[in-house]
């Protein structure tokens, strides 16, 4: 590590500057924390519903019949497909975020989830229009990547500005209890759904889940058109007179390596698609697990991840986020082969046990601190823009993940190995980046961002107007 960055580590370790009366005074932590849970409730639900039907029903409903393979292929294809808009959908919005308002634009970005997502509900399948049905599934999948590339760094810069010193990572790590809460909400509904006779599942049983999305959708709507902007953000506007550049260009000429750090660490998120998606594939066609057990494992291992999250999101506001994301992008990178292994005993409580330790400890870890750290390492005029960009261009690795992963897998019992080392790689050079990215944690929120403010600062006046 260079002197730059350890200086960078070391020094916010001391008490953080007071902060204006005004700006604390101005701040909703508690409605900014809810309002954000519920957008990322909505938005995962609509994940796992979609990754849970691509695993389980999709190859036999959009895909012509024949060869099962290209099918199973084809569905976690229109999977990943989302990943390729949420780059789109967080420089977009993400630009209207850092010039027009955090909450303006996230009350959208619900719209255009909650419309896809019922879209979905209501499509003919490929036994009634053939390939349309195919083509239009695909459509509404990169609406909601669209939707997705902007909530979860809108929702991480609107709680973050709104949270007070020393505990934004306790309180941004509610974006990502919602990815939890998201998790839980969609298996109680497929768990009954999954269970119903093979004819029923395919002709409407499947329709159910995405259809209820409308209610998760109501509540969310209802809760983010009482909150208000964040002070942080007003406090710019009223600087700059409304007057604001390009944020893309900014934080790629300020920011680039942060953009780039931020792109490798949120490629680390693959844990979770390998898991959610290419595991219960794995689970129920190769190693012969009963659909409903293995979405009861995933359900209470993510949803115990809601109480893990605050509480390592906590102790990283102590002691740094740094620390606690290397010691989970470890622990899951040494973990994933024993939940290969589990699925392989076909002992179902080897397998909870494996995942319990895998996504409800130590990838709780990471969950519950990108967002805040993700966020912090910007400064607020392009806070939503750098954060949308790098997390949203990492995630298309995610995306793709189940699909990459059913490519590598091979035949036998050790046939996941592929699968384990291409996720260890990516955990690798997650690693690396938060290793070489600074400490954020003590840093007061006016200083967030130095590259961009000893840049700005350092500028001509004509060159900032």
């Amino acid at each position: 590590m260079t002197t730059t960055q350890t200086s960078a580590v070391t020094t916010p370790a001391a008490a953080p500057a007071p902060e204006s009366p005004s700006l604390g005074s101005r701040r909703s932590p508690k409605k900014a924390a809810l309002a954000s849970f519920l957008g990322s409730t909505l938005e995962y639900y609509d994940f796992f519903i979609y990754g849970t039907a691509a695993a389980l029903v999709f190859p036999a409903l959009f895909f012509p019949e024949g060869n099962q393979v290209i099918a199973t292929v084809g569905a976690f294809a229109s999977f990943g497909v989302a990943y390729i808009t949420r780059p789109l959908g967080g420089l977009v919005m993400g630009h209207f975020g850092d010039r027009v308002g955090r909450k303006r634009v996230l009350m959208y970005t619900l719209l255009i989830m909650g419309v896809a997502s019922l879209a979905i509900g209501l499509l003919p399948t490929y036994g009634s229009i053939g390939v349309t049905a195919t083509i239009l599934l695909v459509i509404a999948r990169l609406a909601q990547g669209f939707s997705a590339g902007a909530e979860a760094a809108g929702a991480s810069s609107l709680t973050i500005e709104h949270s007070p010193e020393g505990r934004r990572g306790f309180f941004t790590s509610f974006v990502m209890s919602g990815y939890a809460a998201g998790m839980v909400l969609s298996t109680v509904v497929f768990i009954p759904i999954s269970r119903l006779p093979e004819q029923a599942l395919m002709t409407w049983g499947w329709r159910i889940p995405f259809l209820l999305s409308v209610v998760v959708l109501g509540v969310a709507f209802y809760v983010r058109t009482r909150l208000d902007e964040t002070p942080v953000f007003e406090d710019q506007v009223e600087a700059t007179g409304g007057k604001t550049t390009l944020p893309a260009a900014d934080v790629l000429r300020y920011q680039g390596g942060d953009v780039l750090r931020v792109i490798l660490m949120s490629a680390f998120s693959v844990m979770q698609t390998i898991f959610t998606v290419l595991g219960l594939s794995y689970a129920t066609s190769t190693a012969g697990f009963e659909r409903s057990d293995i979405l009861t494992v995933n359900a209470v291992t993510i949803g115990l991840s809601m109480l893990v999250m605050p509480l390592a999101a906590a102790t990283s506001d102590r002691i740094g986020r740094r620390p606690v994301l290397l010691m989970a992008m470890t622990g899951c990178a040494l973990v994933l082969p024993c939940y290969f292994l589990a699925l392989g005993s076909g002992n179902i409580w080897l397998v909870f046990a494996a995942s319990l330790l895998l996504m409800t400890f130590l990838y709780s870890g990471f969950n519950g601190l990108w967002p805040s750290f993700f966020g912090e390492l910007f400064a607020s005029p392009v806070r939503y823009t750098g954060m949308a960009m790098g997390n949203q261009l990492g995630l298309v690795v995610a995306g793709f993940g189940p699909m990459i992963g059913a490519v590598l897998l091979t035949d036998g019992h050790y046939g996941w190995i592929p699968v384990a080392v291409f996720a260890a790689v990516v955990s690798l050079l997650a690693g690396l980046a938060v290793f070489f990215s600074r400490e954020t944690a003590h840093t007061p929120i006016t200083e967030l961002g130095r590259p961009y403010l000893e840049a700005v600062a350092a500028a001509p006046a004509p060159a900032r107007a």
